[in-house]
């Protein structure tokens, strides 16, 4: 493990909510409700209206020039139209367990600074986009939905951008969390790093929806994710979701293995039980630190004062770099012993991309034991039946 034991200490910023320096309209969208109300949501950003195919795409195997044109996409907003689906099956691989997730993609892209964050390898443009045709996103899901009415289906925003880190601009999560109150086969996770949460307030969600974080330890927080809200901010937003009658999920993903990880990931579980209801815990995952190859080079070049990505890996069966076996079950039994501790007795903790193996070394049991895991946590999120 590299030694970080020479840096000097990083006092957390205050979370500010992101606004543009530019907007890049597709000319197509110009005319949709939800472009002009982000376009007056920023008064001081400059405006260009752009055609449809006149934005060249990037190529991310470019390593270091495409790592400096993220940095600078990240002041734009590119406003389009979703061509594909909005509806996908989370991009797992078979040769780990998966919670059987369903993605809700609005957008891509974040304008947050995590260094591992796995989008730097994944993105094919730099700049942070939002899809607009959201009248093409509620016929979409309603069919879904309507065609599936005996599943259980678990929709989250998170996997390609933050799911609230634009609300302010788009006020898409009040519209999302209206149109989920009303069905009964589907629950939304709203999952994020932000503490960007006044459009959740007043809303009749009938427990619909799900607040979630994304947690680690103080120092990883500081040092590794920047722009983002520290942790008291996001418990304390997590606070406020649970006296509005929010469920709440947490993230505990990627564990990264730093000096003094231990007492780290203790101070955080710690903290977050000191500042929600245990009650209120519908979830809470861990997974270990894992990558695309191409990750290294591009983020090694923005995030030069990074180290962690120097420390001994082995490549998994998914093709993603990981911690060794011993290693991360290790981490996995430390952060589970200190969860359950504190934990509500229905509240499902689980491993994000393990094997079963690493499941029984872990808990004691594989999911097929409690039904599979995409059993186990429809009974976290429906636990009244």
């Amino acid at each position: 493990m590299i030694n970080h034991a020479s840096r000097p200490p990083v006092k957390p910023r205050p979370y500010r909510c992101y606004h543009p320096a530019t907007i890049l309209v597709d000319e197509a969208v110009l005319s949709l409700p939800r472009t002009r109300m982000i376009m007056e949501r920023c008064p001081g950003a400059e405006v260009r209206v752009i055609g449809a195919n006149s934005l060249v795409l990037k190529d991310p195997g470019g390593g270091h020039n495409f790592g400096a044109e993220l940095t600078r996409g990240k002041r734009t907003l590119y406003l389009t139209r979703n061509q594909g689906l909005f509806y996908k099956p989370c991009p797992a691989t078979r040769e780990y367990r998966c919670c059987d997730y369903r993605v809700l993609n609005i957008g891509m892209n974040c304008p947050m600074e995590c260094v591992y964050c796995i989008l730097q390898a994944y993105l094919n443009n730099p700049w942070l986009s939002f899809f607009v045709n959201i009248e093409d996103l509620w016929q979409e899901l309603a069919e879904v939905l309507d065609n599936e009415p005996d599943r259980m289906h678990r929709i989250g925003t998170g996997e390609f951008t933050d799911s609230l880190v634009l609300d302010h601009l788009t006020g898409l999560s009040r519209d999302l969390v209206w149109f989920m109150a009303a069905r009964r086969n589907a629950v939304l996770e709203l999952k994020t790093k932000t503490a960007n949460i006044e459009n959740l307030r007043g809303l009749e969600h009938r427990g619909r929806t799900i607040a979630a974080w994304s947690l680690n330890s103080m120092d990883i927080m500081t040092r590794e994710e920047f722009k983002t809200a520290n942790l008291s901010e996001r418990l304390a937003a997590a606070a406020t979701c649970a006296e509005w009658g929010y469920r709440l999920a947490f993230h505990f993903d990627p564990l990264i293995h730093h000096d003094n990880w231990r007492s780290g990931y203790r101070e955080t579980i710690r903290q977050l039980f000191a500042a929600v209801p245990a009650g209120n815990i519908a979830w809470i995952s861990m997974g270990a630190l894992r990558f695309l190859p191409p990750l290294k080079p591009i983020a090694t070049s923005r995030f030069p004062g990074s180290r962690f990505f120097y420390d001994e890996f082995v490549m998994g069966l998914d093709r993603k770099y990981r911690y060794f076996r011993s290693q991360r079950v290790e981490m996995y039994r430390f952060v589970y012993r200190e969860l359950r501790k504190l934990a509500a007795p229905a509240t499902c903790i689980y491993l994000c991309m393990e094997s079963d193996e690493i499941w029984r070394e872990v808990f004691g049991f594989a999911p097929e034991d409690q039904g599979g895991l995409p059993a186990m946590l429809d009974r976290a999120a429906n636990p009244g039946g």
